[in-house]
């Protein structure tokens, strides 16, 4: 399982961050968590995906969600990954969208995912505000669940070691 964090990281009450230390869940560890490159958060991506023994499931978190589906659109190594949950995926196109995230993650990559993946947002996301989430879902060709009002689907939201998550990640390996 790989878990790709957003901007700044997963904090420790971060149910990836539980995940990490409960199920042993590689976390992509980016050069600069401050001020995210897109370019750069993507070149990460694809060496630790090429060093994976096996494909594997991913689990995307806000910027995460937007760094998974510019990658796909152009790696070669989009075979190795099995399926992806993609929680919580921000919207770019919100008035008060981080200065640090301008201008390298203001245009989405609006495009099919070429694995099973699954969108899960919350209805009062501070980050989603219009609440854009399901027209992502639709362009990357995933599913969309909506998990009511769970703030930004993050430590925050008293998930803990969010077992319901997990539940939606095996989902997508039953479905394909």
């Amino acid at each position: 399982m790989l878990l790709l964090p957003g901007w700044l990281n997963s904090g420790p009450g971060h149910w990836q961050t539980l995940w990490e230390g409960y199920f042993g869940d590689l976390r992509v560890e980016q050069h600069d968590w401050q001020q995210p490159r897109r370019g750069d958060w993507m070149a990460r991506l694809d060496e630790v995906v090429m060093d994976l023994p096996r494909p594997a499931l991913v689990a995307a978190h806000s910027l995460g969600c937007h760094l998974l589906a510019a990658w796909a659109a152009h790696s070669q190594h989009r075979a190795k990954v099995l399926g992806a949950l993609l929680v919580a995926p921000p919207d770019p196109a919100q008035e008060d969208w981080p200065a640090a995230l301008r201008p390298s993650w203001n245009q989405p990559v609006l495009q099919p995912l070429p694995f099973p993946s699954l969108v899960l947002h919350s209805t009062d996301d501070p980050f989603d505000r219009a609440g854009r989430a399901p027209a992502l879902a639709q362009a990357w060709g995933a599913r969309c669940v909506n998990l009511g009002t769970r703030g930004h689907v993050n430590a925050e939201s008293g998930l803990g070691l969010w077992p319901q998550g997990r539940s939606y990640l095996r989902s997508l390996t039953e479905a394909g």
